[in-house]
């Protein structure tokens, strides 16, 4: 009985960890540039039936104790990309991401290509964030200001203005990655931080595709089937307590 009771529990817990997990992916389903979260499952402790005073016909056999969620990472495969034809909205078409500064004079990586043109001319994001740039041929955030009508960026993140009827190139939209899956971690707003002994490198595999997003790889008849599957999975752990309490209370009324 403490054996289903402590074991239906542990499943419990790592279900709902999962269901949580679940909704979060498609509450983010229509979130740019959002990468779906998986959880793993791990084995708590097995027993051995081997062992005297212990009846079983299997002397290999061994009964586990349940399970519970491990660590949650994220599935980093590519979104659709989505036309919207505004100039100041980027794709990254490839592994990587951009780099934003922050308020607090920190750093932090997205994959929300969906920028603006703040009131100094520079390209920021939905929380105010500047975009990391590279200028070169002079050029620095002091003497360019960008325009909706006169940014150009190529496939390989040159980003160029208009100047009279030709254009020139100001300045580099870096792209950064990370070896590993988990390399970076969320701080909520779609930005990333990268964890303790990450090793960013400039990516030169990814294109930059302007005037595109890129839409979260959810599946959402994906996160529906297993939302359904992890209910039932709740729900036959949860059956388990219910069974335990019962044989429980028989065995206490038993003894009165």
């Amino acid at each position: 009985m403490y054996r289903i009771l402590s074991t239906s529990k542990a499943g419990m817990n790592a279900n709902q960890t999962r269901l949580d997990t679940i909704g979060n992916n498609i509450v983010n389903s229509e979130t740019t540039g959002y990468k779906k979260v998986n959880v793993g499952f791990q084995n708590l402790l097995s027993e051995s039936l081997n062992r005297q005073g212990y009846r079983t016909n299997d002397k290999g056999a061994s009964m586990g104790t349940g399970v519970k969620a491990s660590e949650m990472f994220r599935d980093n495969s590519q979104g659709n990309l989505m036309t919207t034809e505004l100039p100041t909205d980027f794709a990254l078409d490839g592994p990587g991401f951009f780099r934003v500064q922050l308020a607090n004079g920190n750093v932090a990586y997205t994959r929300d290509g969906s920028f603006k043109i703040d009131g100094m001319g520079r390209l920021v994001d939905a929380n105010g964030n500047k975009l990391e740039l590279n200028y070169v041929n002079g050029r620095s955030e002091d003497n360019t200001s960008f325009k909706r009508n006169n940014i150009l960026v190529d496939t390989a993140g040159n980003v160029f203005t208009k100047e009279g009827d030709s254009f020139t190139k100001v300045a580099e939209i870096p792209v950064y990655t990370a070896t590993g899956d988990t390399s970076f971690t969320s701080v909520g707003k779609n930005l990333f931080m990268p964890t303790d002994g990450a090793r960013l490198e400039r990516s030169t595999e990814t294109d930059v595709r302007q005037g595109m997003l890129e839409a979260s790889n959810v599946d959402l008849t994906t996160e529906m089937t297993d939302l359904i599957v992890a209910q039932r999975a709740f729900q036959l752990s949860s059956k388990g307590v219910t069974t335990a309490d019962q044989m429980l209370e028989m065995i206490n009324n038993m003894r009165r």
